[in-house]
């Protein structure tokens, strides 16, 4: 069973902890996102083609769609998390 915090140590989304928190969450997702491009690229020969075709802009295009995405949607799972945390404690 977890011990209950005291109203002076919870950290809310909106605090200097709260917002590292989400920042850590959403750099996780940028990493996860960057990693599952190049899985993408290397398992799908179909898609190299395309970017290779496309130059070096289609290839920033395409990375960075990828990374945005994952890194929103992990911030987004983050706020969902940190909010559920303070609920608990």
């Amino acid at each position: 069973m977890r011990a209950k915090k005291s109203p002076k140590q919870s950290q809310s989304l909106i605090s200097p902890a709260g917002i590292i928190k989400l920042m850590t969450h959403a750099m996780m997702g940028a990493a996860l996102g960057l990693a599952f491009t190049l899985a993408l690229i290397l398992a799908n020969p179909a898609v190299a083609e395309l970017l290779n075709h496309g130059g070096r802009a289609a290839v920033l295009v395409f990375v960075g769609t990828m990374v945005t995405t994952f890194a929103i949607g992990a911030a987004l799972t983050g706020v969902v998390f940190i909010l559920n945390e303070d609920k608990e404690s």
